[in-house]
């Protein structure tokens, strides 16, 4: 297929009270369509599905929100960037007032291993909130089919 992707029809029912909900959404949100907003809620849930498997490889962010005060923190963040340095492709942060820092990594692996380094992330003492959110498409050329990034970490 070259240019635009063909369009499918389906037809669903939906109980009144749904169909209500539904619009109301759709005009809260400003979604187009009905249309709009279905295909939105099924992407968000198809993604799920893929996330459970833990072997797909996607590209996302980690979101963390942190009291950059807290002891050593600032330099776990960095050395658990590097301890993942084939899967966190880049990271922003920003100072927020109060001694408060948000940080925006950018990551992409397989998903079980995303997971692992959010969890490591968010765990750690300072970290207020935390959140992995994944995209099913990849940021070429980092990951290329039947090659995978090794790095020695304790070459200089």
């Amino acid at each position: 297929m070259s240019g635009k992707e063909q369009i499918s029809r389906v037809s669903i029912s939906l109980s009144p009270s749904i169909l209500h909900e539904l619009d109301a959404m759709v005009a809260a949100k400003g979604y187009a369509s009905r249309s709009q907003a279905i295909q939105n809620i099924l992407h968000q849930e198809l993604m799920a599905c893929r996330q459970e498997s833990g072997d797909e490889l996607m590209a996302g962010v980690i979101v963390l929100f942190y009291n950059n005060a807290a002891t050593n923190l600032q330099q776990k963040l960095a050395e658990l960037q590097y301890e993942n340095l084939a899967e966190v492709i880049s990271s922003l942060h920003v100072n927020l007032v109060r001694r408060q820092t948000l940080e925006v990594l950018l990551v992409q692996g397989k998903v079980k291993k995303l997971q692992e380094i959010a969890d490591q992330f968010v765990t750690l003492s300072g970290v207020i909130s935390g959140r992995l959110h994944l995209i099913a498409s990849l940021i070429p050329p980092v990951h290329e089919k039947g090659r995978e990034l090794t790095l020695d970490m304790e070459a200089s």
